[in-house]
């Protein structure tokens, strides 16, 4: 239980409802409370119109009307919804009296959450709002993160909270920005990779776009939550200084860039405290340093007691739901009773209540109310595609193996249920496709999987094939057999195999292996045809003890409710494979810092440190399978005059690219600066990137901008970014490991605010 310590210079203190709701009004009233508290508070960095509003609204609520916004209640599963919800994974009740609306809350990484609670008569899915709650989904954040493309993020998170708001949704626990510490972990293909300027940037995006729509967006897992295993009770350790540069840097990207509307805290701990109990990370770094505005929620069953609200939690995310009770959680009658002992001041009640509402009103909620429609199914489909065409990685392409030419007589198409659809992931970032699933869902027996359905979303690559070579014979074989599937890949000209890696929320994966029999599966068929291309439909990177038998290899992730068509583009040769890897592949378990994943009461990430996925093989000299930000187009582009200069504080690269083969493509060069060796960081780090699309023999020149913070390191004695004076050289190239141009330039030292 809190101590009872009093603030005496707090008016708060005074006014403690000890004698009841009627006289802790009036003694508000008089003393100017909310006058205290905006002139105590620093000033927000995105002070607006919104403050001003929510701070007025806030003087005129009564404190039972602040305590309704500062829990959640769980609406997932309730055969019986209350009024007004539209049965969401959350639900804060609206309070007309004040224009407030209700907060309808929803998973949406991938697209409107609709995962199944129940099963009718012939024992499929039924989503929590029944046939009301099909969805178009998107590719993985993880496949997004491959195109890197912010331009993409933006466009799938307004079609997203396009879908939701037209479901009566207005909040969306969207936007995973946790780094790829753990190549296992299940829930890697909800994130946006190894590396925090794409991780940041990509993020950033996908909440702009969310809240282009009047829909607020979340943040999440702040911080740490690398892995599944144990993460209601692990510990991940990570030093001040390697986590500002890292996990924090990506968060820190995304909320300057997207200005979410909310935080979502996670379940494990950081260094010994629980993430919604750890004032450093929620008060000191998130709302000191950033001057974050917004409110902090925490994840669902996430809170540890009255306590987190002097921690800096803002709400209580799904609370059990009881008639509108205040009910015994952390923030229900506790934190009344606490407010009541002055156990927790008063003003902290009211600037709990004060951030959520400004989100609201900055994002449109008070003012533009969603109003339920059907959905545009086509149009959303092909947002998903024009997604889906960018996030496709070609790893492999030995002697021009793809595209496909249009002579080829005769392809296998063999395994992965491409005869139907393409796989998606599992737990709070699935989605019930519209049309349904492509074939019952599969209900493995994995522990504690928040979803355990295996669902593929109906497009089906066999058929999208078919439509772009017409005259093409093209047979499929389901792989349960290899011997029968080498026989038909053996008669055709080409043998085509989708291999799947399932991964959902709650459990990660046992290795980075392809599960059951499709290693020996590719083995035989390619055997029988050297022409073998694999497809790769995962969660994240896999080990190919088979790459050096097979011809091609494409990295499609889970693509989405298009994947098929788009997967049939890349293959055919319509569309150049645009995506580049947004982490690492290692060749196996030995390479990575942390070869076992298991149950134990802490991780120890500072045996890697600031140095995640790519800078980790550059510090230990290891060459990994495939590296980051590599893949292989159609053409081929060059780079020329790269160019260092200052421009308004900061260093602009500039540089010219050029299509050099015989057909269109799209180029993503990347710039890496790489750090002094007497600053203790890895040899180099992600500072810009672009996305160009050039005809055959086009040449452009491009201007990337440097943020000052990639030639800095952090300072944790003093909380500041500073640069060491001295020349630093950025290179150019097509991959971390594929640097073709550098320059140097002199900079200054100097002293960065965090």
């Amino acid at each position: 239980m809190l101590s009872a310590r009093r603030t005496s210079s707090s008016p708060a203190q005074a006014c403690a409802p000890a004698h009841g709701a009627r006289r802790l009004r009036r003694c508000l009233g008089g003393l100017g409370l909310l006058a205290w508290m905006l002139a105590a508070m620093p000033a927000p960095a995105w002070a607006s119109e919104a403050d001003v509003r929510a701070a007025q609204l806030v003087q005129r609520m009564p404190p039972e009307a602040l305590h309704q916004l500062v829990q959640s209640y769980a609406m997932m599963g309730l055969k019986r919804q209350p009024p007004g919800s539209v049965g969401a994974a959350g639900y804060v009740s609206a309070q007309p009296a004040y224009g407030i609306p209700a907060l309808q809350e929803n998973d949406a990484g991938v697209g409107v959450n609709n995962y199944p609670i129940d099963v009718d008569a012939r024992g499929w899915p039924i989503g929590v709002r029944g046939a009301a709650g099909a969805a178009t989904p998107l590719p993985s954040p993880l496949g997004m993160a491959a195109s890197w493309n912010p331009r993409l993020a933006y466009a799938g998170g307004a079609m997203i909270a396009g879908e939701a708001r037209a479901q009566g949704i207005n909040l969306l626990l969207a936007g995973g920005v946790n780094l790829a510490r753990e190549p296992r972990n299940g829930r890697n293909f909800e994130y946006f990779g190894e590396d925090p300027l794409l991780a940041g940037s990509m993020a950033g995006a996908e909440v702009r776009g969310i809240q282009s729509q009047h829909v607020i967006s979340t943040v999440k897992h702040f911080l740490l939550n690398a892995q599944e295993t144990d993460r209601l009770a692990l510990s991940a350790d990570l030093g001040e200084r390697a986590m500002r540069e890292s996990d924090l840097f990506a968060f820190e990207l995304a909320i300057e860039q997207g200005h979410p509307g909310a935080v979502m805290c996670g379940y494990n701990k950081v260094n010994g405290i629980y993430d919604c109990s750890n004032a450093h990370l929620l008060n000191d770094v998130l709302k000191r340093d950033w001057k974050y505005p917004g409110w902090v929620m925490t994840d669902w069953g996430a809170d540890h007691g009255v306590s987190d609200a002097l921690a800096g939690v803002d709400q209580v995310s799904g609370e059990d739901y009881a008639d509108g009770a205040q009910g015994d959680g952390s923030f229900g009658a506790p934190l009344m009773r606490a407010i009541a002992s002055h156990a927790l001041p008063y003003a902290r009640l009211q600037d709990m209540a004060q951030r959520v509402l400004r989100s609201m009103i900055a994002n449109g909620l008070l003012d533009a109310a969603p109003a339920p429609k059907p959905l545009d199914a086509l149009a959303d489909a092909q947002v998903a595609q024009n997604v889906a065409a960018q996030t496709l990685v070609l790893l492999k392409n030995a002697s021009g193996q793809l595209p496909l030419e249009a002579g080829v007589r005769h392809i296998a198409l063999i395994g992965g249920h491409a005869d139907v659809g393409v796989l998606s992931g599992g737990g709070s970032a699935q989605v019930w496709p519209i049309g349904g699933a492509a074939i019952k869902p599969e209900h493995p027996d994995l522990h504690d999987s928040a979803s355990p359905w295996v669902v593929y979303d109906p497009s089906s690559p066999l058929q999208a094939l078919r439509q772009r070579l017409p005259q093409t014979r093209i047979d499929y074989d389901d792989g349960r057999r290899p011997a029968r599937a080498a026989a038909l890949a053996k008669s055709a000209d080409v043998a085509i195999v989708f291999a799947t890696q399932w991964a959902a929320e709650g459990i990660d994966l046992p290795d980075l292996g392809l599960p059951e029999h499709q290693d020996a599966l590719i083995e035989a068929v390619a055997a029988a045809n050297p022409h073998t291309v694999v497809v790769l439909e995962t969660g994240g990177a896999v080990r190919m003890p088979w790459l050096g038998k097979v011809a091609a290899v494409l990295e499609a992730w889970y693509p989405g409710a298009r994947g098929g068509e788009a997967i049939a583009d890349a293959l055919s040769g319509a569309a150049d494979p645009a995506g580049r890897l947004p982490t690492s592949f290692p060749q196996d378990e030995s390479q990575l810092p942390r070869p076992r994943i298991g149950a134990d009461d802490a991780v120890d990430y500072d045996i890697e440190g600031v140095a995640v996925g790519y800078k980790w093989f550059d510090r230990q000299r290891s060459t990994p399978l495939f590296a980051f930000g590599y893949g292989l187009s159609y053409t081929h582009f060059g780079y020329a005059h790269l160019q260092l200069a200052k421009q308004d504080g900061r260093v602009t690269a500039r540089f010219e690219v050029s299509n050099d083969g015989d057909r269109a493509g799209v180029d993503t060069p990347q710039l890496y600066v790489d750090m002094p060796p007497e600053s203790g960081e890895a040899p180099r780090r992600l500072a810009g990137f672009g996305k160009i699309a050039l005809r055959p023999g086009e040449r452009r020149t491009l201007s990337l901008s440097i943020d000052p913070r990639l030639f800095a390191v952090f300072d944790a004695a003093t909380d500041r970014w500073r640069i060491g004076a001295g020349r630093y050289t950025v290179e150019l190239g097509h991959s971390s490991r594929e640097l073709v141009l550098h320059d140097d330039i002199a900079l200054s030292a100097a002293s960065l605010a965090p």
